[in-house]
């Protein structure tokens, strides 16, 4: 197990999707610390919001493949896939669950404010709101992906893997 861990500690693919997910991540926390001034450490690892890590977790690793295979490959294409799937899931079916779960919360506190009891077995009793992005977070994570992956290539391996 050690060893699959080292060699995809040395792998510029793996290390591109880490990073890429890494970045957008520390984003997200920094920007909730400044913005609105309070530390939510869940943001280190909680899906929503600006960038999306989702996209730059599959981007970053399908820039890094494009580079280190020098171009259009098969195994490009099947990143690059993936990875509008991805997207597309992130601004389109995560978003509206996020929205219903928000219709939801309003309705549960509306019934416990009228003394209706509400009875939901083996959950918590707020359903998270924040699971997918808006398009703009979406393209953030696009465009923070490329960089990273960019970045790694040509000034931590000087273009030459």
């Amino acid at each position: 197990m050690w060893q699959v861990i080292y060699e995809l500690s040395q792998n510029y693919i793996a290390q591109a999707a880490f990073w890429g997910w890494f970045a957008a991540q520390t984003i997200k926390f920094l920007w909730q610390l400044l913005r609105y001034r309070t530390l939510r450490v869940e943001r280190l690892v909680g899906s929503g919001g600006f960038p999306s890590s989702h996209t730059s977790f599959v981007i970053s690793t399908t820039t890094a493949l494009y580079l280190e295979h020098g171009g259009v490959t098969d195994i490009f294409i099947v990143a690059l896939v993936f990875s509008i799937v991805v997207m597309y899931d992130a601004s389109g079916v995560r978003r509206e669950a996020g929205r219903q779960a928000q219709v939801l919360n309003q309705i549960v506190e509306y019934f416990e404010k009228k003394n209706i009891p509400v009875i939901l077995k083996g959950r918590e009793m707020v359903l998270k709101e924040l699971l997918g992005h808006t398009p703009i977070e979406v393209l953030g994570g696009l465009i923070l992906g490329i960089i990273v992956a960019y970045i790694q290539f040509y000034y931590v391996y000087n273009g030459a893997l």
